[in-house]
């Protein structure tokens, strides 16, 4: 599928890449996921670069429930592309997205789709729905979680941790 262009490191460094952008939403006060989507089509790199599409939620700067990490950088990454198409790119988002992520990404035709932290309650990739292999679907996607889960979780749990004590920043201390 990509050519031997995704190895551990590469889904660690990408990770990374999301974490900042996860921290990036963090100091904005919103819910700490970050996402990038990368081509993994090495005879589309010269047209496009590896960096498709970079977010971070914006829900509620924007104050639209749909501005989720996810749904940004695959806005990004179709734009990049030209196409509504993602075939040939790798989704990594520090959060299990939700089912409306997960519904878009089906859409999105993403081949791989790698998260950081489960989400047991709401997650719509493995976790609580399964949609990114629903066999009723036109398109599955192959997933990898736990990629760098823990840092992923601490950031997760620290912005909720503040909220549930009174703090409205989202910042952990």
């Amino acid at each position: 599928m990509n050519g031997g262009l995704l190895t551990t490191g590469t889904h660690e460094r990408f990770m990374r890449m999301a974490m900042r952008q996860a921290e990036r939403a963090l100091q904005e006060g919103e819910v700490p996921a970050g996402c990038v989507i990368v081509n993994t089509e090495p005879e589309r790199l010269d047209e496009t670069g590896l960096l498709l599409g970079s977010a971070h939620n914006q829900v509620e700067r924007l104050k639209d429930p749909t501005a989720h990490a996810e749904m940004l950088a695959i806005t990004q990454a179709a734009s990049a592309l030209g196409d509504w198409r993602l075939t040939g790119t790798a989704l990594y988002v520090t959060k299990e997205p939700c089912a409306m992520c997960a519904g878009a990404i089906v859409l999105a035709r993403i081949p791989l789709v790698v998260f950081g932290a489960a989400d047991p309650r709401r997650g719509g990739a493995v976790s609580h729905f399964k949609i990114l292999d629903d066999p009723q679907l036109n398109h599955r996607c192959e997933v990898l979680g736990g990629i760098l889960g823990d840092a992923c979780a601490a950031l997760l749990k620290g912005f909720f941790r503040n909220r549930r004590s009174g703090g409205r920043e989202g910042s952990v201390v």
